[in-house]
């Protein structure tokens, strides 16, 4: 079963080359991570098994890949230049800075139920207690002074200042001029770029309703506090689909997106027992949110945290759009008397008539995914001489290496020369990475292969060249199952079809 901490897991994954903090030799910067060699097979494993689901195996789906700088009209008309912010609060005794839930969420129990009794709210309404704190600056600043609430980092009962509203977008100047005209966003989410191109992707594609826009990429957003390894970052990457549909079925849609995204978690290794579904309370939701399911995975040290949101934004994003464009003049209205823009509607499919559609949005963070995959994958277990192994059972089609194949001595040509045409052979076949290790100590070779969660082990042996005892075993190869530790025999004429069976 799967074991370890988070500790354990973030060393792991530096030791073996999975994730780095980034600009490390500089003492790093917070809320940024590099993916190493085995990192960013693995990261690409999951993306591509996203993109094979939800666009290769459905009918109803278009890909996108959209600008990550983003005309600031788009987000002022989107609602996040007003709406795209968290309360954060400072220390004035050593000039730290905490987002204001988080550091409520840190302090102890009795501590968090003295703010709430100073502010006149239910300690167990941890939302209400928060928007009371927003909302009433001066009394929350008061409260946790006389609560004795602590800084994080000192262990100390800070000098808490009043809370107030940071826009975490990152800004940026477009052009050679500095000034208010040319400047710009980083993009918070993906859903915009595809908001914005569907028309074009309408127009271009000829697709009515029902169907879907999805898009892998990067989003930032300056996190106050950026914190557990790589869950919460400055710098993330979304999977995220926008679902159109005609109003009145989307409730449906809704329904139907929960069960996809919970079926391919489990595909990828994530069992529905570990993620809770959270109905999002209706003062929580997001400003564009009709209703929102937040999946919540139980990850070691953290808990249940969220690793995907379906929610049901309406027509409020279309709409939006199509209202500000029809303000700057850029398009004509349908018709005479009709507050409805032709730009960003479309056919409804019964009557004809032109509708803003209603989207479904599932949105999984890559880098979340990741590290739910991981805490899944990752295994201590006490081998039968009583030695304790670490080993990452990843699915199959997830892990960064498919095979591993070593030549028993490294250091004989006769041997290495089949380990690399079998390597070659198998490179060819499509299946992934194949890697052709020469570390030259076998058992060294498949403790590592365990770690990094390499499914299968082709070993080279003298055997297999005729120069070992059992004439039998010429032409032969041992393949090693990381989950079993069998080893079984198996003629290199039937090597590729073997592994792909068995990765299938």
């Amino acid at each position: 079963m799967p074991a370890g901490s988070m500790e354990e897991l973030v060393s792991l994954c530096k030791r073996r080359g999975f994730i780095f903090q980034g600009s490390e030799i500089y003492g790093g910067l917070q809320g940024f991570y590099d993916y190493g060699p085995l990192g960013v097979e693995l990261k690409n494993n999951i993306k591509a098994a996203w993109w094979r689901s939800n666009v290769y195996e459905r009918d109803d789906m278009e890909g996108l890949d959209a600008s990550i700088i983003m005309h600031r009209m788009v987000l002022r008309h989107s609602g996040h230049e007003a709406t795209f912010s968290d309360p954060m609060i400072d220390n004035k005794k050593n000039n730290k800075r905490y987002r204001l839930d988080h550091l409520l969420k840190d302090q102890k129990p009795d501590v968090q139920k003295k703010v709430a009794e100073l502010m006149g709210e239910d300690a167990d309404n941890f939302a209400a207690l928060v928007a009371a704190l927003n909302t009433r600056p001066t009394q929350a600043s008061a409260a946790f002074k006389e609560a004795g609430v602590r800084d994080p980092f000192s262990g100390e009962v800070g000098e808490w200042t009043e809370p107030k509203p940071f826009n975490m977008m990152f800004k940026t100047t477009i052009g050679p001029v500095a000034d208010e005209e040319s400047y710009g966003y980083l993009r918070p989410e993906t859903a915009q770029g595809i908001f914005t191109n569907f028309k074009n992707v309408v127009d271009s594609t000829s697709r009515r309703l029902p169907f879907g826009i999805a898009q892998i990429g990067k989003a930032f957003r300056n996190e106050i506090t950026p914190r557990n390894f790589i869950f919460r970052v400055r710098e993330l990457e979304q999977m995220e689909i926008e679902f159109f549909c005609a109003p009145g079925t989307d409730e449906e849609w809704h329904e139907h997106w929960l069960e996809k995204r919970l079926k391919w978690w489990e595909d990828q290794g994530v069992p529905r027992g570990k993620i809770e579904i959270l109905d999002v309370p209706r003062e929580d939701l997001a400003h564009y949110s009709k209703r929102t399911y937040d999946l919540m995975y139980d990850y070691p040290t953290l808990g249940h945290e969220e690793i995907e949101g379906i929610a049901n934004r309406s027509d409020y994003d279309l709409g939006s759009h199509t209202k500000a464009q029809g303000e700057l003049g850029l398009v004509a209205k349908v018709e005479e008397n009709s507050d409805s823009i032709a730009k960003l509607t479309i056919p409804h499919p019964e009557t004809n008539k032109p509708v803003v559609p209603f989207v479904i949005e599932p949105s999984a963070g890559v880098d979340r995914a990741m590290l739910a995959v991981l805490s899944e994958a990752f295994t201590k277990e006490t081998l039968d001489n009583g030695n304790e192994r670490i080993v990452l059972k990843l699915k199959p089609h997830l892990a960064p290496i498919k095979v591993a194949v070593i030549p028993l001595a490294r250091n004989k040509e006769e041997i290495t020369s089949v380990a690399k045409r079998i390597k070659a052979e198998l490179q060819g076949l499509g299946l992934g990475r194949v890697l052709y290790e020469d570390s030259g100590n076998i058992g060294k070779a498949y403790r590592r292969h365990d770690e990094v969660g390499t499914p299968f082990c082709v070993t080279v042996d003298f055997d297999t060249v005729g120069k070992g005892e059992d004439t039998a075993l010429v032409d032969t190869v041992t393949v090693r199952d990381r989950d079993t530790l069998a080893q079984e025999r198996v003629k290199i004429s039937d090597l590729g079809a073997w592994i792909q069976n068995k990765l299938r």
